[in-house]
């Protein structure tokens, strides 16, 4: 895949896959009882729960299967939220803290239960992660965040000194680590089309290639118009599953803040000079808000992501973002230097303006939304949480117990970007300052 050691702007993950042909050909349905805007994991996991019972449903995207961020995400299905546990205590109280907390372990639990129930080959694995600390008084709040995990939500994690790290990870850059054994690991582009083959086989309709460019409720509780470059169609319901990428409906994107993220994959190693990299087989992250991500593919590969620049993806941000995570993992990794970059690739992540996970009604309009880099595992299970809401089997608001989806301070519309540079120089400084 290596032209004179130019790496592929492409995820690795799609290439593990059987080559696909987007569904460009059917024509859509005339009505349907739900349509989902979005073929990610939030919209296939959805429309897999709703074909179950008995709904008629059509997954429309504007690309192809899993074309957004849940094909090119790091893989991991972690523990917790982006905020951490102290913070939902501070600004919840400790039962809803504890419910939230309670949804990401939960999450896991239902996308091992699918990969199994639809017998998915997608190299899931409850191989635990690991935090490791930047800085010494990263590592002690670290610990006090994990007493705190054992004493008020009884989940233990294990923290690990500086001097035992060389067991989880062999660098020299870190003051300690938190380990959590209940995260895992997934091939993230093998698990949404192995959603999709199980949402069609239940008889949902997933029409690919089908931009979808206007939604609109007809009224005295007629069916919502939805127009694509496909033709159009009737829904007596829609939910809104595009994420980062959520464009045409201008009430729930304003509402989302679209930020870069950005992976690395070198080529394969050696499986024991891959093994020697990270013993603990666990995924790693580390304790700074500009953090770097990294793991082992099943073909020995190490893959290293991170927030390289807070914009999205294009050509020109993801050509210097690779060099700049190639700087970042030599430095955690200086026995790799000689190694070849075979891909680099982008995308954005969906993060809300109080940085959780939402799920709910707005205008009208049902949504999931907001994962944060934890979306591989929260996003699969507000999927099939909100489904239960369109079904009447459970009121929208109970999908997850985070509280309204919140609108943007004055001025901060999540669709305009300007201030993401800023965002990315605060947590910058703030790095160095801690």
């Amino acid at each position: 895949m290596k032209v004179h050691g130019v790496p592929v702007e492409r995820p690795y993950w799609l290439d593990t896959i059987d080559h696909f042909n987007p569904d460009s050909g059917s024509e859509l349905p005339k009505t349907v009882d739900v349509a989902v805007i979005g073929a990610g994991f939030t919209g296939l996991s959805a429309a897999r729960a709703l074909a179950t019972r008995g709904a008629a449903v059509a997954v429309l995207d504007a690309h192809h299967i899993g074309w957004g961020a849940s094909s090119r995400s790091g893989g991991m299905a972690l523990t917790g939220m982006k905020q951490p546990a102290s913070v939902l205590v501070a600004r919840f109280g400790i039962g809803r803290a504890r419910q939230l907390f309670a949804a990401s372990l939960k999450s896991i639990e239902c996308v091992e239960r699918i990969v199994r129930e639809e017998s998915i080959d997608c190299d899931f694995s409850r191989c635990g992660h690991a935090e490791v600390a930047c800085k010494p008084r990263h590592f002690d709040a670290m610990r006090k965040e994990a007493e705190l995990l054992a004493r008020d939500f009884g989940h233990a994690q294990q923290a690990v000194s500086r001097a035992d790290l060389a067991r989880l990870v062999a660098s020299d850059a870190y003051h300690g680590a938190i380990v959590d054994i209940a995260s895992a690991r997934v091939n993230p582009a093998q698990f949404v089309f192995g959603l999709a083959a199980a949402a069609r086989r239940r008889g949902a309709t997933i029409a690919e290639e089908a931009a979808v460019s206007s939604v609109e409720k007809g009224s005295r509780g007629a069916p919502y118009s939805i127009v694509t470059t496909r033709g159009s169609l009737k829904a007596t319901n829609v939910l809104v599953a595009t994420g980062a990428y959520t464009t045409t409906t201008p009430e729930i994107s304003r509402r989302v803040i679209a930020v870069g993220s950005y992976v690395i994959a070198t080529e394969p190693f050696p499986r024991e000079r891959a093994s020697a990299l990270i013993p603990s087989g666990r995924m790693i992250f580390d304790s700074n808000n500009f953090l770097h991500y990294y793991r082992l593919t099943p073909d020995s590969r190490l893959l290293f992501g991170g927030r390289a620049a807070f914009f999205p993806a294009n050509e020109k941000t993801i050509r210097e973002s690779a060099e700049i995570l190639r700087r970042g993992m030599v430095g955690v990794f200086p026995q790799v230097r000689d190694a070849h970059i075979d891909y680099a690739w982008g995308g954005s992540i969906d993060f809300t303006f109080d940085m959780l996970p939402h799920a709910g009604v707005h205008d009208g309009l049902f949504y999931a939304l907001g994962y944060a880099g934890h979306g591989v595992a929260m996003a699969t299970y507000l999927g099939e949480r909100i489904a239960a809401a369109i079904s009447r089997e459970a009121r929208a608001d109970e999908a997850i117990d985070s509280g309204p989806l919140p609108a943007p301070p004055p001025g901060l519309a999540g669709s305009a970007p300007w201030f993401l540079p800023l965002a990315g120089a605060w947590y910058r400084l703030l790095d160095w300052a801690s």
